[in-house]
Order: structure tokens, then C-alpha cells, then sequence
């Protein structure tokens, strides 16, 4: 299991990462496409990203909005597992 990120670390590590807001235990980022299509192959590739890294985020879709939420259930919060895959998807690795 993952160590929690203590709220110091969690501001320092969300300075890098834009998209991201902390929401209680967890990081959330919003994503708007120009289309449902554009937006499932960013999904698509989120759930890739995701399953190489065995650690999977909360995907809510609407339409051509992405909801991402991270956190580690298993450490109950946030941990550099959450922050390294956040940083994945933002930059699209």
C-alpha cells in the first residue's frame, strides 16, 4: 500500500498538474472535447493509461465532458499513485 500525501505535498504536487483541483480525498479534473467521439478516445485512452498502472479512476461522461476523480481506496486518500497517473493523463503519455 501507497503512503498518504500529507496536504503540503498535495499543494506542491497539484502545482504541476493544471487540469486538477483537490476535491476532499481526492484529485478531479474536468475535460471538454469537441465531440462524444473525441471524448470516448480520450476515455479509451485514460482506461489504458489506467490499467497499465493498475490503479483506475472514477470516468464520469457526458456527452463531450470528461469527470476524472482520483484517489486510493486502499490507502483511504491521496497518494503518488493518484498524482503519477494524473500527470499520464494530462500529458497524454
Amino acid at each position: 500500500m501507497s503512503r498518504l500525501l500529507d496536504s503540503d505535498e498535495i499543494a506542491r504536487q497539484l502545482e504541476q498538474l493544471p487540469d486538477w483541483r483537490l476535491d476532499g480525498d481526492r484529485i478531479v479534473a474536468d475535460f471538454e472535447f469537441e465531440n462524444f467521439g473525441v471524448a470516448m478516445v480520450f476515455v479509451n485512452r485514460t482506461a489504458e493509461q489506467a490499467e497499465e498502472a493498475n490503479h483506475h479512476p472514477d470516468i464520469d461522461i457526458r456527452w463531450n465532458k470528461v469527470h476524472l476523480a482520483l484517489t486510493s481506496h486502499d490507502a483511504g486518500g491521496l497518494t503518488q499513485r493518484d498524482v503519477e497517473l494524473a500527470h499520464r493523463i494530462s500529458s497524454g503519455e
